[in-house]
């Protein structure tokens, strides 16, 4: 379609010009009328007599051809006057709130019942540029780090890489799941590439009804080999988060400050296997106390709470060589060294049946590097960083305990 944007209209000052997008609002007052239209760039005004806009409500998608007339009074500076406009569609019917208005006068469970039209609100549709933007972030800097994307299987046969419940499907006739993550794959393909990433799905059957949890959310994974240990891969998570918060006025430290699960005890008086998110509350308030930083590594977490192939920490077989990253006192990043020895997995699995396992350890019998990786939730960084107060609010289409539509 031969257009300009909403946002090129100062550059076509006394030219005519066409413009395509919806009806974002009209204001018909006795002699004037204001249509304001709405496109993927911005906004922009249209002046026309009362009548000439009266068939087109709001929502409706038209083309506007007019002439693009200085007004310092209208977005950009200038609008369009003297228009044709053309509906593209029949007329609109209203949607259930008014999406010119600055905040959408609507309960969560309503927006997100009628998705396709709430996410047409500025705000709202700003907090998906805004991911789209942190993960093209991930990919440039795992890119700059000479790491290739892969692309990994969602369908599964066996439920066996944590305690997370599953999706189970029914696959021809046989059993399969969804799965959990694409941990198993990345490692194995560490023994092909080295360095390799992933952006997907991943899915999680855990009954959370919190405002931090999906049963789907979109999973940035990394693995890497010939490492020394996690703080290697640490160094990786700092350069892909800084990446990622480029532009937002984030500051990401140099080396973001870290401290050890049982120093984090010492410092709450606590004696737990895990970290309650009051916890990560409270240690994220002393790292910008203490560092001044919004994001804190805490490493060493027991091996009671990881998985089976994580890394123990030599010298405190209790502890893990693993770390998770809070940012704004909420883990969004976890990660650690994992194990890459044969003999070292079959201990770990503490007798059981090898079988389930097989395709997974078949790598680790040819042959697999030192190596490490982590995983971020893309909808909760988002949340963190825009202040979202329920990861729902930047998911597209969240997935929960109660939604599976539309």
């Amino acid at each position: 379609m031969n257009r300009i944007l909403s946002t090129q209209l100062p550059e076509h000052a006394g030219q005519t010009v066409t413009l395509a997008g919806w009806v974002h609002r009209r204001r018909l007052l006795k002699s004037v009328g204001f249509l304001v239209l709405r496109d993927r760039a911005g906004l922009a005004q249209v002046v026309a007599a009362p009548p000439a806009l009266a068939a087109f409500p709001e929502e409706t998608v038209v083309l506007v051809t007019g002439v693009a007339t200085v007004n310092p009074a209208a977005p950009g500076g200038v609008e369009v006057a003297g228009p044709t406009i053309v509906a593209l569609t029949d007329p609109a019917q209203p949607p259930p709130f008014d999406l010119y208005r600055p905040e959408l006068a609507a309960a969560l469970p309503t927006l997100l019942d009628h998705a396709p039209v709430a996410l047409r609100h500025p705000r709202l549709s700003a907090l998906h540029r805004l991911s789209a933007r942190a993960v093209a972030g991930f990919r440039q800097a795992l890119d700059a780090l000479d790491f290739i994307e892969i692309h990994t299987p969602k369908l599964v046969a066996s439920a066996t890489e944590s305690g997370a419940n599953v999706f189970g499907i029914d696959y021809f006739g046989r059993p399969a799941y969804l799965a959990q993550s694409p941990q198993f794959y990345k490692q194995m393909m560490v023994g092909v590439f080295e360095r390799v990433y992933e952006v997907g799905p991943v899915f999680r059957a855990e009954p959370h009804d919190t405002v931090r949890h999906l049963a789907q959310y979109t999973s940035l994974d990394a693995e890497l080999g010939f490492i020394t240990d996690h703080r290697e891969v640490m160094a990786v998570v700092r350069s892909v988060v800084a990446g990622m918060l480029d532009g937002t006025g984030v500051e990401v430290p140099a080396e973001i400050p870290a401290i050890h699960f049982a120093d984090a005890m010492d410092l709450l008086g606590a004696d737990e296997p895990d970290l309650a998110p009051a916890h990560e509350r409270w240690l994220g308030e002393w790292a910008v106390r203490e560092y001044g930083s919004e994001l804190l590594f805490v490493t060493g977490y027991p091996m009671v709470k990881r998985p089976f192939y994580t890394h123990p920490e030599p010298g405190r077989p209790g502890y893990s060589n693993s770390f998770d990253l809070l940012f704004r006192g909420m883990e969004i990043v976890t990660g650690g060294q994992r194990l890459h020895r044969y003999g070292d997995y079959v201990s770990a699995l503490h007798g059981q049946d090898l079988a389930p396992y097989e395709a997974y350890l078949q790598a680790f019998r040819h042959g697999m590097p030192p190596h490490g990786g982590f995983a971020l939730g893309r909808e909760r960084f988002v949340a963190r960083l825009t202040g979202a107060a329920n990861v729902r609010q930047t998911t597209l289409f969240p997935r929960d305990l109660h939604r599976l539509s539309p």
